[in-house]
């Protein structure tokens, strides 16, 4: 499985990723009204974000999978925790598929962690998922988020976790 991660084109990806987002089992993304359009607005204002930016992931050359990276101490979280140097905060998302395949949506996961953690400045990834989307939080757990309390966000409750490069590190040896 070859993994490629490109930066998000507005312009283009919104059609694409506008079945994704609107999804039922993409609930927890609170898109699902949105229009193409309104997707491409979000996106566009994502992409022009100093501090916010979303990408595409691709596997074996198709598009597979939504990557946002964020500054928490910018967006999403202020006030809600005291962002350390180095924090990254990051949402994904796979596309929906009438073909699940076993281990997939773990895979990208690790993808995605990689990709952040490619970056040296990248000391601990943040993540704040709806306290009851219980999957995400397995997938998390399993490349070594640990999660540190809720908090209130204005459109969720969520749980706000942490994973360090060492904690990821691990957690993907003991995957291998």
């Amino acid at each position: 499985m070859t993994v490629q991660i490109r930066p998000f084109d507005p312009s283009k990806d919104a059609r694409l990723i506008h079945p994704w987002v609107t999804h039922p089992k993409a609930s927890f993304w609170m898109m699902q009204g949105a229009t193409p359009e309104d997707v491409e607005r979000e996106y566009a204002a994502i992409t022009a974000h100093p501090h916010h930016d979303a990408f595409i992931g691709l596997i074996d050359g198709e598009p597979a999978f939504l990557m946002e990276r964020y500054d928490p101490a910018r967006l999403e979280l202020v006030g809600l925790y005291d962002p350390l140097p180095g924090d990254v905060g990051m949402h994904f998302l796979v596309a929906p598929t009438d073909t699940p395949v076993h281990g997939f949506t773990r895979r990208v996961i690790t993808a995605v962690m990689a990709e952040l953690f490619a970056d040296p400045a990248t000391e601990r990834v943040v993540v704040e998922p709806d306290v009851s989307n219980k999957a995400v939080h397995a997938l998390n757990e399993a490349v070594g988020f640990v999660p540190e309390r809720e908090i209130q966000k204005p459109e969720k409750k969520a749980l706000l976790s942490f994973c360090t490069r060492a904690q990821f590190e691990a957690a993907v040896a003991v995957a291998a």
